[in-house]
C-alpha cells in the first residue's frame, strides 16, 4: 500500500468511526506546497473511548499494527499511538487533540481539502507553522524549522502574522521563530 493509499485508507475509517481529525505533519505541508519525504503520516483526531474501539476494530487485519489498549492511554493522557502498514513500514501517528487553548484553536481551523476522492481535513499553514515551532522548541529540532522556513517560502507573505504573533508570544516560540526569520535572511 502507497503513502496515498493509506492516507485515504486512514481519512475514510475515521469518517466511519465518526472521529473528527486533521492531518498535521509533512503530510499536511505537502498539502501547503513545501513537502519532503517521510515515512509517517501524522493525524490529529478528537475522540471517545468508543470511537477508538470501532476505529482499531476497522483496522485490525494481519497487515496492520494497532493496539486498542495504546490507543485508550493515548486518550486518557492527551497523547499518541500508532498504526504500522507492517509490509511497507508505513506509520500513522494518531494524535489526542489536546485540551489546551491553541490545540482547540488549530483543530476548529483545519480545512477540509479532497484527496483523490476522499474529504481530508488538513491544518492551515499558519497552525502547521506554529506546530512546528513547538515542536523545532521540544526536540531542538533543525528539520522543523528548515520546515518552517520552506512554509514561509511557499507562502510568499500570505499567512496572518497577527495570529502567528499571538501563538508564538503565548507558546513562548519567539527564539525559534527569531532562528526561521534570520536563516531567511540570509538566504
Amino acid at each position: 500500500m502507497s503513502a496515498p493509499d493509506l492516507l485515504r485508507r486512514l481519512g475514510t475509517q475515521l469518517d466511519l468511526s465518526g472521529i473528527p481529525f486533521m492531518v498535521t505533519g509533512s503530510i499536511a505541508a505537502a498539502f501547503h506546497g513545501a513537502g519532503r519525504a517521510t515515512m509517517d503520516i501524522d493525524l490529529v483526531i478528537e475522540a471517545t473511548s468508543e470511537q477508538l474501539h470501532r476505529l482499531v476494530t476497522s483496522l485490525s487485519d494481519p497487515e496492520t499494527y494497532v493496539s486498542e489498549e495504546a490507543a485508550l492511554e493515548a486518550l486518557e493522557r492527551e497523547g499518541m499511538f500508532n498504526v504500522v502498514e507492517i509490509l511497507t513500514g508505513w506509520k500513522a501517528d494518531f494524535i489526542i487533540r489536546k485540551s489546551r487553548p491553541f490545540s482547540r484553536s488549530e483543530f476548529g481551523r483545519r480545512q477540509a481539502f479532497e484527496f483523490e476522492g476522499t474529504r481530508l481535513w488538513v491544518t492551515t499553514l499558519e497552525d502547521l507553522i506554529i506546530a512546528k515551532l513547538e515542536w523545532a522548541k521540544l526536540g531542538e529540532s533543525a528539520r522543523q524549522l528548515e520546515d518552517v522556513a520552506a512554509l514561509l517560502r511557499v507562502a510568499d507573505g500570505e499567512v496572518d502574522q497577527r495570529y502567528l504573533d499571538r501563538w508564538i508570544t503565548e507558546l513562548e516560540l519567539r527564539a525559534q521563530w527569531l532562528l526561521v526569520r534570520e536563516a531567511g535572511a540570509r538566504e
